[in-house]
């Protein structure tokens, strides 16, 4: 018996190890074809000489081009779409173990709405009431702006959701909701007030774009890429604790009430700086955490590591497609992610006979 467990175990591990390696491979994939695929014709056969210019190696005007595109744009882009989708694929997966429900996803606790109620504001009233944030931090004035928005909404859910120390989940979703539909219609009422030109920004902000990436953008992410790979890999158990019932978890010595808040603050980590260097994308942190349970199962020691691979990977993928669509011009990803995404997402329902259990 003992050899058909370790057997079993041994099975598992190989399993889980084929599938990562699998999610690389497409990752891998779809990095080349963020760096080789863009309007202005440069491929990927470029960037040996783009690199040398980078490093001083050459000063040819035409690689000093080629290193503008393909190391100072296009590169910057992949990472930081790269980050973006790993972010919010490992939130709506967070979300649906804690929730225990596979339709949860990172908007729910109303995070990427605060965060995006602060960046609209900042928005429409840069220039006037909020003229001196603007001043103060210049160009990091709306990520930063974004990023405090979703931080203080996650301090206001916590308060209203804990009860003599323990954090009722039931309260937290339905605050979560109020504070979205709150902050939801705070953000109307800035884009009543606003003129045609700020109409025009907000509307495009909120539609979500890499198309402001720069190295400046992806420093300011890798503390957050850290202390989200610190924070997700010590909640794997706890999470597949969850899953079984706050007291079933609780009996398996986990600590339930810091798992909770562990998870809140890897999500509002996660939605918070994605908010801040994109906007607001949508159904990565739904589909992706769906699609890849049903492949690999529930258990969240393969569900987080492949939900961040695959996150990364389609979204790289819907920003080729952003940028080639109609290019010189380019579409918000947030149109392309619905357009890629709410068709995988009625397969899924409708494959599963319109359940959400």
């Amino acid at each position: 018996m003992v050899s058909a467990v370790l057997d079993s175990g041994y099975r598992d591990r190989k399993r889980r190890a084929a599938m990562l390696w699998m999610a690389s491979g497409l990752a891998v994939a779809a990095v080349l074809l963020s760096l080789a695929v863009g309007p202005t014709g440069l491929s990927f056969n470029a960037l040996p000489r783009a690199l040398a210019a980078a490093f001083g190696a050459t000063d040819d005007p035409e690689a000093l081009r080629e290193r503008l595109v393909l190391v100072d744009i296009r590169l910057a882009r992949t990472l930081l779409g790269g980050f973006v989708g790993a972010a919010l694929a490992v939130a709506g997966a967070t979300m649906q173990a804690m929730f225990r429900n596979p339709l949860a996803d990172p908007g729910l606790i109303g995070v990427s709405s605060g965060a995006a109620f602060a960046a609209v504001a900042t928005i429409a009233l840069g220039q006037g009431v909020l003229g001196f944030w603007t001043q103060w931090f210049g160009i990091f004035a709306l990520p930063l702006a974004a990023f405090l928005g979703g931080l203080v909404t996650t301090l206001c859910l916590v308060a209203l959701a804990s009860r003599n120390g323990q954090l009722t989940v039931g309260v937290l979703l339905l605050a979560g909701v109020a504070i979205a539909a709150l902050a939801g219609s705070g953000s109307g009422v800035i884009a009543y007030i606003s003129d045609d030109r700020q109409l025009r920004d907000l509307t495009l902000w909120q539609m979500g774009s890499l198309s402001g990436a720069s190295w400046q953008k992806v420093t300011a992410v890798v503390p957050f890429a850290a202390l989200l790979v610190i924070l997700t890999s010590r909640l794997a158990r706890p999470l597949n604790g969850l899953l079984l019932g706050e007291s079933e978890a609780f009996h398996l010595g986990i600590d339930v009430e810091r798992a909770k808040r562990l998870a809140i603050a890897a999500t509002a980590i996660a939605v918070g700086a994605s908010v801040a260097v994109a906007g607001v994308i949508g159904f990565v942190g739904l589909v992706v955490p769906h699609l890849v349970r049903l492949i690999a199962g529930p258990d969240n020691r393969i569900v987080l590591p492949l939900s961040a691979i695959l996150g990364a990977s389609l979204v790289l993928v819907a920003d080729v497609v952003s940028r080639m669509a109609v290019r010189p011009a380019e579409l918000p990803i947030g149109i392309v992610m619905a357009i890629i995404g709410a068709p995988i997402f009625l397969h899924l329902l409708l494959r599963r006979g319109g359940g959400v259990s």
